[in-house]
């Protein structure tokens, strides 16, 4: 099971649409009680602030992989002092925006982009309940339910040529 899926399964947790991820993401983090070594994200959470925040609950040793903006540009002090941003620019100037994501292991994320495409086929792409209190007991449920249909078995892919 995922680490969102098992907190959202433990608390319930759903935000308001007026609450953006990365203002989310404090919140989510202090309901994981394990070390985290690889946070994969969209550019929503492409920021500074961000990588503080893992770095100051997480440690250094931390991978933290987001696609920088098409625009991102290197600072002049990107060869005096570089960063996993810095990197992530230069493997995409080098190699393209489309080989970058095997390339950096952000692929990887498209898994949890899979179970949220399985949500909405078999859940809905919208809750039904009203009141936020009864949205996040109809998340919970249907945590439940995806959880226990994926653990009955997935298809098994393999390679014939």
């Amino acid at each position: 099971m995922s680490a969102y899926n098992e907190v959202l399964r433990q608390r319930g947790d759903l935000t308001k649409d007026d609450v953006g991820d990365p203002t989310a993401l404090p919140e989510l983090l202090d309901k994981i009680d394990r070390q985290v070594d690889l946070f994969l994200a969209d550019g929503a959470y492409n920021g500074q602030p961000t990588s503080d925040l893992l770095t100051a609950r997480f440690g250094l040793t931390i991978e933290v992989t987001k696609p920088p903006p098409v625009n991102a540009a290197l600072s002049s002090h990107a060869a005096q002092h570089p960063t996993v941003r810095y990197t992530h620019i230069n493997e995409i100037a080098a190699h393209g925006r489309l080989v970058w994501p095997k390339a950096s292991g952000y692929n990887h994320r498209s898994r949890g982009e899979t179970l949220m495409g399985r949500w909405k086929a078999v859940i809905g792409p919208k809750l039904k309940a009203r009141s936020f209190k009864n949205q996040k007991t109809e998340a919970r449920i249907s945590v439940r339910v995806l959880n226990r249909m994926t653990g009955l078995g997935r298809p098994r892919f393999e390679r014939t040529a």
